[in-house]
């Protein structure tokens, strides 16, 4: 299983408010991924939809400013691409003063421990703490999950309106990654729900085999959800029974006291 690829919103017509050049400039950026480090001139331009000499220009002006280094064939991001990504969590310093809390949890609960916002059908981790690897993918700050088969996207699913959880829900590829996995919007909606009604979600082995999750919200000053906590571990370890029981009063303290730094 590799990291989820968000995908492509689609393109509004250029015009005062949307700078279509700006907006190819990012498509180029994130043809890249995991499975795609290193590219040539013609695979970054039929990933990012552009022509070769659109693509062209774009990378030419990124290895410019330092953000793409080529051998004369294959183009790669550099370090300095983090920059763009760091800018946001710059911008919320809260996350700073959050992660002292989370070692404190992990240390309370033995379990891995993360951070993630919603960005549309997706979360996106903003935090970790993990305690050994227990996925057989690597999740670090940035890493994409969607969100309908994962205990933090439903729980940040759940401070939306029905209309627009359902619409989220609709635009995701809802792929069975497991057995366990659901997928039926109607069944996902009734799980949404339950969510927003006790104000925690757990997910047991829907993402992955013997991975189960409990999720807890990060709320600011308004009440609103910006974020969610979670706790991760083994089914084979913990049970959902026992990690509701015996991790999830530690984990919602946790999230409070971060809300409470809001």
């Amino acid at each position: 299983m590799a990291t989820h690829t968000p995908s492509t919103p689609a393109t509004p017509a250029p015009g005062d408010s949307y700078v279509q050049s700006f907006a190819r400039g990012l498509q180029v950026i994130r043809s890249f991924s995991e499975s795609a480090p290193r590219q040539t001139l013609s695979e970054v331009a039929a990933a990012s939809g552009l022509t070769r000499a659109g693509a062209r220009r774009i990378l030419l002006t990124l290895q410019t400013l330092g953000y793409v280094v080529s051998d004369g064939k294959l183009f790669t991001l550099t370090p300095r691409i983090l920059d763009l990504g760091f800018a946001y969590l710059s911008s919320m310093p809260i996350w700073n003063r959050a992660e002292p809390v989370m070692e404190a949890l992990v240390q309370q609960v033995q379990e891995s421990c993360s951070a993630a916002v919603l960005d549309a059908t997706d979360i996106v981790y903003v935090l970790r703490v993990p305690t050994q690897k227990i996925m057989r993918i690597s999740l670090g700050v940035g890493s994409r999950l969607p969100a309908y088969c994962t205990s933090m996207g439903r729980l940040l699913l759940a401070d939306l309106d029905d209309d627009e959880v359902r619409a989220r829900l609709e635009a995701s590829d809802r792929a069975a990654f497991t057995k366990h996995t659901v997928t039926d919007v109607d069944a996902l909606m009734a799980k949404v729900a339950q969510a927003r009604r006790q104000q925690w979600c757990l997910v047991n082995q829907e993402l992955e085999e013997g991975l189960i999750s409990v999720a807890a919200p990060v709320v600011d000053r308004q009440g609103r959800m910006v974020a969610a906590l979670n706790i991760s571990g083994q089914a084979n370890r913990t049970s959902a029974k026992a990690m509701q029981e015996t991790m999830l009063p530690a984990l919602r303290e946790a999230a409070d006291r971060i809300s409470r730094m809001l």
